[in-house]
């Protein structure tokens, strides 16, 4: 009886344990989406820290690059190459902001939130082009009414 009780008891302690197995997300790069043209669908992820999202370039003239300032402290960021598909694995709690570099001019921009991560003032206002500022003011309403919590 007692052997039984420890085995149950080593078998809960391992169950708890475990390490939660960390996602990969797809995000598509595309010539026209639901929200227009020269868009990431899903434009906006909420994900734990250790998932990764994988960059699918769906036309040959995309990529997805991390955007200068609109990152956590400290990251170095990424920039994948012209029609690759690149998957990047995020560690660090905080928001990140993506962007197609050839089409960064034209609105094409999305952004990650990692873990608990506070939207703060210096990621609203990050200097973006101006047809990225709309894309990125409506995502921001969406995390303002509850979107990723």
């Amino acid at each position: 009886m007692k052997t039984r009780f420890l085995l149950a008891a080593a078998i809960a302690v391992l169950l708890h344990a475990a390490p939660v197995a960390a996602e990969t997300f797809r995000v598509e790069m595309r010539n026209r989406g639901e929200k227009g043209s020269m868009v990431f669908e899903p434009d906006f992820l909420a994900i734990k820290p250790g998932d990764s999202v994988k960059f699918i370039a769906t036309h040959k003239s995309h990529n997805a690059a991390s955007i200068d300032g609109m990152v956590p402290q400290g990251y170095a960021g990424f920039k994948g190459k012209i029609n690759e598909e690149i998957e990047v694995t995020f560690d660090a709690p905080g928001f990140y902001g993506i962007k197609c570099s050839p089409h960064f001019g034209m609105g094409m921009v999305m952004l990650v939130k990692v873990g608990e991560a506070e939207l703060t003032e210096a990621i609203r206002t990050v200097e973006v082009p101006a047809r990225a500022r709309p894309r990125f003011d409506d995502i921001f309403a969406r995390i303002d009414a509850g979107e990723g919590q």
